[in-house]
């Protein structure tokens, strides 16, 4: 670099503002780079397997689209998203539990992570706390900080959330003089750990967060991706006036689409909808209409019934590795739906120092601090099954395996 350039790059950063400088890539881009390599076994990503969709029905109608209807659908659309698929959102979500949303409280946004996005927009201020589960979805965290939010755990356990130590957070935080806006929550086969919050204990996170002030954000792009078990009412089903809840079609049609949704309390949506619009103007027409289409024309439900079983054998083909080859003192969870589950390792190793061994190990994971609102090092680390199949699953376990094994006898000795 010349000394020009050198100049010059001093100037810019002198430029950025205080929450620029506090943005940064998180592990699982990181990652992202690295499941290329066909010589690696990806644990990584949750991806969904979208070689299962009808792919070239799925072309038919974009070009059908296109062609008769191609000046509304590459043009500019309404920022509340198309009407159609606000309306198809509301069968959606019924077919979730939920039949306490108008279509007049839906907005269509740019995947759930716009969502995120216009949510810490509109409630929140440089130095603000929110409460989530820990661990929680990094792309959530990724937002928080970019808002400068204070990411604040709350104690949970294999059941979710714990309402009493909810109660208590709450109290600690505001006599320390904490503002707390909202708790983000992803109740059903939480990302990273898989982790489910027990129907008895819904409706209680519910009052304490109303008696307390605090909105809830319910992120559910898993919902319908159950494997076994009885689903629990939502948490928006529960308390519309005071839940935002935040939908995607990424893991249950297509994630390139970019397409998500908000189902926002009625006295709240205007401002909610307003703050999306001021970044991205619209969501594409295009993708909605294909997804229009999509759901219009094709048995989705049928489609993620089809999911469903392909993702619970590749589920249950990662635990039978994983009882298989897990050396002792490691454990995990057992989700019973969505891509994920979430080892925890003796304590003393760092599992994102153990990452670049698992490249040379031929298999590779998400270290589990990208996970923590902490960002300490952790002994915790993700593993996705999604998108592999059950023959790769138990080569990557097996690899995995002696990878820790060795971790652990160096963290003995």
């Amino acid at each position: 670099m010349t000394t020009a350039s050198q100049s010059l790059t001093t100037l810019h950063e002198s430029l950025l503002s205080e929450r620029a400088a506090g943005i940064k890539q998180s592990a699982v881009r990181d990652v992202f780079e690295l499941s290329l390599d066909p010589s690696l076994v990806s644990l990584a990503g949750g991806n969904p397997f979208l070689q299962l969709l009808p792919l070239e029905k799925i072309g038919e109608m974009a070009q059908r689209i296109i062609v008769e209807q191609g000046p509304e659908a590459l043009q500019y659309g309404s920022g509340l998203g198309t009407p159609e698929l606000r309306a198809q959102i509301i069968d959606v979500m019924a077919a979730e539990g939920i039949t306490n949303v108008g279509i007049e409280d839906v907005v269509v946004t740019n995947g759930s992570q716009s969502a995120q996005d216009m949510a810490c927009k509109v409630f929140c201020n440089p130095g603000d706390t929110v409460l989530c589960e820990d661990p929680t979805y990094v792309g959530a965290l990724n937002t928080f900080e970019a808002y400068q939010v204070t990411a604040r755990p709350v104690g949970t356990d294999e059941n979710g959330l714990i309402p009493s130590a909810l109660r208590e957070r709450i109290a600690e935080l505001r006599a320390a003089g904490e503002r707390i806006k909202f708790l983000y929550t992803i109740p059903n086969f939480n990302n990273p750990s898989g982790i489910t919050l027990a129907a008895e204990r819904r409706q209680e996170i519910v009052e304490i967060c109303r008696e307390a002030g605090i909105l809830i954000l319910e992120d559910n792009p898993y919902g319908m991706l159950r494997y076994e078990g009885t689903p629990a009412p939502t948490l928006r089903s529960l308390d519309p006036e005071n839940v935002i809840y935040m939908g995607s079609f990424s893991k249950i049609f297509a994630p390139g689409l970019r397409i998500g949704w908000a189902a926002v309390p009625t006295h709240l949506f205007r401002r909610f909808y307003l703050a999306g619009e001021a970044v991205a103007l619209c969501p594409p027409t295009l993708n909605q209409m294909i997804i229009s289409a999509y759901l219009n024309e094709h048995d989705w439900k049928g489609q993620i019934s089809k999911y469903n079983d392909l993702y619970r054998s590749r589920r249950d083909a990662m635990l039978a590795a994983l009882a298989k080859y897990l050396p002792a003192g490691v454990t995990h969870t057992h989700p019973e739906g969505g891509f994920f589950i979430w080892l925890t390792l003796p304590e003393g190793i760092d599992t994102y120092a153990l990452l670049q061994q698992g490249v040379k190990a031929g298999v590779i994971f998400i270290p589990g601090a990208a996970f923590s609102p902490s960002g300490e090092a952790s002994n915790k680390l993700r593993l996705a099954f999604c998108s592999v199949d059950e023959e790769t699953i138990a080569e990557g376990v097996r690899r995995l395996s002696l990878l820790l094994e060795q971790a652990i006898a160096s963290n003995q000795g």
